[in-house]
């Protein structure tokens, strides 16, 4: 009962019903939106509107759709495939492998007949005809009158190491859903930051301890004004708050850490600092008052004695400068960095306080697939070279022989042609 069950798992059917509903659930996970708050899937799968007819929110979080690639039948289904491939290999893989190995004679001349490729020689040399054969790297055994060759053995482990790869990357997939995160972190310049916000993670991940500092943060633009690049100046900090690392991150030039990395993704204006003719640091925050691309920073400055009565402060840049506009929107001009402004008494322009935008992300299953897909590709060259076997049979003066192979029969026709020319 035993060997029946694992023959009906490694059957070329039930792989390919498991690798479909595998596919299936996939692309629920990229149609369904994965990770996201209770309050986004009520908005956009309300139980009034059900999507497709049936989708609704309370339905999405009951069957785990918001989560597929964590949930335990998504990793059941991943366990049945690899365990449908791990016994294709011990039942049908091996076994095949040791049969290619062996010596297969034949014995009678009967099985000649069977192959398509086959002549019968009246008039040959047979030492010409094996040294023939020798040249083209087959391998010769020889009982009496009576030969086996055959080449290209290591096509017959392609579907093996196809089999291992595949394996890999389903292995990879489950140790980066398990042991993996993500998270996003909004850190001031010059500020100390641990992670914190974490968007999802696995089942068992464990959150590194590691704190790190935000040295400098800038942005480069293009001739029309247009952002470039963002950078962010990053030190990697022991317990003791000492710099063990440090590199400065752009888009695409992530910091990489014990398997940790930093990615530069956004950035933000939090405010303005000046001085005052009395040497007192002011400090006053900005508001984000759009959400689209064109970001565009605010704040009002007022008079000590007067609350309707000050001047607002404009930003839509980091260029280490803002436009200054009067209560009644007339504007008055730009200020830049260590600028005087004449406003109740001098006011000079420190500092222009931003922030950095930085996912943080491990996944420790990103080496084990990449290796997974690495065997892959070796194994397709190794599919490519062509399996071919030759039987000879010495008898009452004819010399009968014959041949197969498992792809690339016009080749081997000619090859075969070439041996009893």
């Amino acid at each position: 009962m035993r060997q029946k069950i694992f023959r009906l798992i490694a059957d070329l059917r039930f792989s390919i019903f498991i690798l479909l509903l595998i596919s299936f659930c996939s692309i629920a996970g990229t149609i369904i939106e994965q990770d996201q708050s209770i309050e986004v899937y009520k908005m956009n799968y309300p139980l009034t509107n059900p999507v497709f007819g049936f989708l609704t929110w309370d339905r999405i979080l009951e069957l785990g759709l918001d989560h597929v690639y964590k949930t335990w039948w998504f990793f059941t289904l991943i366990f049945l495939f690899g365990l449908s491939l791990v016994s294709c290999t011990f039942l049908q893989q091996l076994p095949s492998l040791k049969i290619a190995r062996r010596c297969q004679f034949f014995r009678t001349t009967e099985q000649f007949y069977r192959l398509k490729i086959s002549t019968i020689l009246n008039n040959f040399s047979f030492n010409k005809i094996l040294a023939q054969i020798k040249f083209n790297q087959y391998s010769i055994f020889q009982q009496k009158n009576i030969i086996y060759c055959y080449k290209g053995l290591i096509g017959r482990i392609a579907p093996i190491l196809v089999h291992f790869s595949m394996i890999l990357i389903l292995f990879g997939t489950i140790v980066g859903s398990l042991f993996g995160f993500k998270a996003q972190e909004i850190v001031p310049k010059t500020e100390n930051f641990h992670i914190q916000n974490i968007l999802n993670n696995g089942q068992l991940t464990v959150i590194p301890k590691t704190s790190a500092r935000i040295n400098d943060f800038w942005i480069t633009y293009t001739k029309n004004k247009t952002v470039s690049q963002f950078y962010s100046d990053i030190s990697i900090l022991n317990t003791k708050g000492n710099e063990i690392d440090r590199k400065t991150i752009s888009v695409n030039y992530p910091l990489i850490y014990k398997g940790i990395y930093y990615y530069q993704t956004d950035w933000n204006l939090i405010g303005l600092r000046f001085q005052n003719v009395n040497d007192e640091i002011l400090e006053y925050p900005l508001i984000n008052v759009l959400s689209n691309q064109n970001k565009i920073w605010l704040t009002w400055i007022s008079k000590p004695s007067s609350k309707t009565e000050g001047i607002l402060a404009i930003m839509d840049n980091l260029e280490g400068y803002c436009s200054l506009y009067d209560e009644t929107g007339i504007f008055l001009g730009n200020i830049e960095l260590n600028e005087t402004v004449n406003f109740a008494g001098p006011l000079t322009l420190l500092e222009i306080i931003s922030s950095t935008g930085l996912q943080i992300k491990t996944d420790p299953g990103v080496p084990v697939i990449y290796s997974g897909f690495f065997f892959l590709m070796i194994s397709t060259l190794m599919s490519y070279v062509t399996y071919s076997q030759i039987w000879i049979i010495q008898k009452n003066q004819k010399l009968f022989i014959g041949g197969t192979t498992n792809r690339a029969i016009f080749d081997f026709e000619l090859e075969f042609f070439k041996f009893i020319k």
